[in-house]
């Protein structure tokens, strides 16, 4: 027995650190019991120019700046590893990523690890940091930016406890009064979505309802909506689109607008419509258009662009992609090119 478990200890380690692991390869420790290993190395040349200052990837805010600039830049923070671990009904799963900051670019360009993800799923029932329930994964485009046009996408991860029946979700989530008294959460955030499947494709129709804190210790009631899905054009096209309307706060456009604008709760709309289409087995394009605006702060951005992608293997992907990132309330823009290459594990 104690041959039994150092050896497949051993397996375990080799396959940990070993360069070569890949997604689907299992580690089967028991009848019951595996772990899995996945993720990717991905590797970014960006080159932006405009006046709205460089980002590794363009989020729901920008710095305007004074005159124009441009700047060259290449890295790999956007790597990624996970591990899951399965023991009969239980899962358990662990992802990090290296975009936590750190570092230099004069010696070393080290990358902390980020925490991503890290979960229990028991039947129906998941508990965790993980996507929010509100936000719906299968809508998002497939671009050499980060996650594309993030100020039109419901795009958050939090710890959670999530069931779920058949096509539907509910969940109760970390609470965070982003612009009040976070002091004073006391309630979670609650959300609700049920899925829509078939050969088509797929569309999500979710609600929120939050009680956010105000700084003058008052408590605001706030709902949103999103509706967001995948429809299949032909045998390998699709369109992804995503449209969120309400108090959505910092659920939508990745630090776009915060819940609250001085003691009144801020209303956000925010959209985004992609087009992929495939010219072979493996050539494919997507043009995308994101766009988000508040009302209380009056926010206008948005993105745009459109990319080319090849496998020059079944785990290794390169691509090119056009766009511009837009400050439309100041009046503000910046182009971008982006060429990435992808390497699953």
């Amino acid at each position: 027995m104690r041959r039994l478990i150092t050896t497949t200890l051993l397996v375990s380690l080799y396959f940990i650190f070993s360069p070569f692991v890949h997604s689907e390869y299992k580690v089967k420790l028991s009848e019951d019991q595996e772990i899995s290993f996945g993720g990717y190395i991905k590797v970014d040349s960006r080159y932006v120019d405009g006046d709205v200052a460089y980002r590794p990837f363009w989020i729901g805010t920008g710095q305007v700046l004074d005159e124009s600039k441009s700047q060259f830049n290449m890295n790999v923070a956007e790597t990624r590893l996970n591990t899951k671990y399965k023991h009969g009904e239980v899962t358990g799963f662990v992802e990090i990523d290296f975009l936590g900051g750190g570092g230099n670019e004069i010696v070393s360009n080290s990358h902390q690890p980020r925490l991503r993800h890290a979960f229990i799923k028991y039947k129906d029932i998941l508990a965790g940091q993980t996507w929010s329930t509100f936000m719906n994964t299968s809508a998002i485009a497939e671009t050499a930016d980060f996650a594309g046009a993030t100020v039109g996408l419901v795009f958050i991860r939090q710890a959670q406890i999530r069931y779920s029946h058949g096509n539907f979700k509910f969940a109760i989530e970390n609470p965070e009064s982003w612009g009040g008294d976070t002091s004073s959460d006391v309630l979670p955030d609650i959300i609700g979505r049920y899925d829509f499947k078939g050969d088509w494709g797929g569309i999500s129709v979710s609600t929120l309802v939050r009680q956010l804190n105000t700084s003058l210790e008052e408590k605001e009631t706030s709902v949103a909506g999103s509706v967001a899905g995948r429809i299949n054009v032909g045998e390998k096209n699709d369109i992804k689109f995503q449209f969120h309307k309400g108090e959505l706060g910092r659920y939508v456009g990745v630090a776009f607008a915060p819940d609250l604008i001085g003691n009144e709760v801020e209303s956000t709309t925010s959209t985004l419509v992609a087009y992929r289409h495939f010219w072979n087995d493996s050539l494919r394009s997507t043009i995308l258009f994101g766009k988000a605006v508040s009302d209380l702060s009056d926010l206008d951005r948005s993105q745009w662009s459109v990319n080319i992608f090849d496998n020059l293997t079944d785990k290794l992907t390169y691509g090119f992609e056009l766009g511009q990132f837009r400050v439309d309330d100041k009046d503000a823009d910046s182009n971008y090119a982006q060429f990435s290459l992808t390497y699953k594990l």
